[in-house]
C-alpha cells in the first residue's frame, strides 16, 4: 500500500467515526440541516488538505471539530440568501420526546459563544480546561458561559428538571438530551471519498487561479514596461561654456548714461582746449605786432 493510500484509509476511518456526531453538533449550532452538512464537509476538506498536520495531531477529531464549529458559526452566513432562508429546527414528531425539538430551538436562543461552550462541555463531554482552550477563553470565563447557558435552558425548558440540581447533574441531564437522535439525521453527511475528491478539486482550482493571476500580473507588467518611455539612457549634459552674467535692464541703462556723460565731458574739454588755443594764437599775434612797432623808427 502506498503512502497516499495509507493516508486515504486513515482519513476515511476518521470520517466514518466522527462525521455523524459532528453533523448533529453542527445542526445544534446552526439549526439548519443543510448548513450543518456544509460545515462538516468543509471541516473534513480542510483536514484532507492539511492531512500531514492532522495525522500527527494528538486529537485529529478535535482538529476537525474546531474547523466545523468555526465555519458553522461564521456570521456572514446570514448574508447568504440560500442559507438565510434555510429551514430552521423542525417541530418534534409524535414519536419524539416533548423536549427533543424544543432543545435545539432553546440552544439557538443563546449567543453563539455560550452555545458553543455548552455544546462542548455538556454535549461532547470535554472538561472545563479543554473547553476553555477550544473556545480560546479563560477557565473562569468558560465556567461563566456554562452557568449562564444552563440557567437560560432551565428557564426556557422547565420540563428538563435542571432547577435544583448541582452543575454536575445539570451537565449529565443535558448530555443525555444532546446525545439523543435529532432531526439532523434527516440530512446525512457525504461519504469520505466524495469529501476527498471535492477537496482535491478545490485545491486544483485554487492552484490554477493562483497561476492565472500570476501570469496575468506578469503580462500586465510586461505591457506596461513596453509602453513606458525608456529612461535608461542618461540625458546628455550641455557643453561647458563661459559663465554668462546676466545684466539687468537697469544696469544697462546706468552704463549708457555714464558713457553719455563721459562723452559730453570730453566734448566740453575739447572745445575748451580749442578756445584756449585760439586765445593763445591771438595773444601771440598782438605781442608780435607790439614788438614790430617798438623796433620800427618813428616817422616824423
Amino acid at each position: 500500500m502506498t503512502q497516499r493510500e495509507q493516508a486515504a484509509t486513515a482519513f476515511d476511518n476518521l470520517h466514518t467515526r466522527h462525521a455523524a456526531a459532528l453533523m448533529q453538533q453542527a445542526y445544534l449550532l446552526t439549526g439548519r440541516p443543510w448548513l450543518a452538512r456544509r460545515a462538516v464537509e468543509r471541516g473534513f476538506r480542510l483536514a484532507w488538505q492539511h492531512w500531514p498536520e492532522v495525522a500527527v495531531d494528538p486529537d485529529p477529531a478535535g482538529w476537525v471539530r474546531a474547523a466545523v464549529y468555526e465555519y458553522a458559526l461564521t456570521p456572514w452566513h446570514q448574508l447568504c440568501p440560500g442559507l438565510r432562508t434555510a429551514r430552521g429546527p423542525r417541530k418534534p414528531s409524535k414519536a419524539a420526546g416533548p423536549s427533543d425539538g424544543a432543545l435545539p430551538a432553546a440552544l439557538l436562543s443563546l449567543p453563539a459563544p455560550y452555545r458553543r461552550a455548552l455544546l462542548l462541555h455538556d454535549g461532547v463531554g470535554l472538561g472545563l480546561g479543554a473547553t476553555a482552550a477550544e473556545i480560546e477563553a479563560s477557565a473562569p470565563a468558560a465556567a461563566g458561559r456554562l452557568t449562564h447557558a444552563r440557567e437560560r435552558i432551565a428557564e426556557l425548558l422547565p420540563e428538563l428538571g435542571l432547577d435544583g440540581h448541582p452543575p454536575e447533574r445539570q451537565g449529565e441531564i443535558l448530555r443525555a438530551r444532546l446525545s439523543g437522535p435529532l432531526s439532523a439525521a434527516e440530512v446525512t453527511p457525504r461519504t469520505a471519498a466524495h469529501v476527498r475528491s471535492g477537496s482535491e478539486r478545490s485545491v486544483r482550482r485554487t492552484t490554477r487561479a493562483a497561476f492565472g493571476a500570476t501570469g496575468l500580473f506578469a503580462l500586465v507588467t510586461l505591457v506596461m514596461m513596453a509602453l513606458a518611455p525608456d529612461h535608461s539612457t542618461p540625458p546628455q549634459r550641455p557643453l561647458a561654456t563661459a559663465p554668462h552674467t546676466r545684466v539687468s535692464p537697469a544696469r544697462h541703462h546706468d552704463a549708457d548714461t555714464r558713457e553719455q556723460r563721459n562723452a559730453a565731458r570730453e566734448r566740453r574739454n575739447a572745445a575748451r582746449e580749442r578756445r584756449n588755443a585760439a586765445r593763445e594764437q591771438g595773444n601771440a599775434a598782438v605781442r608780435k605786432k607790439l614788438r614790430e612797432a617798438r623796433l620800427a623808427p618813428d616817422l616824423r
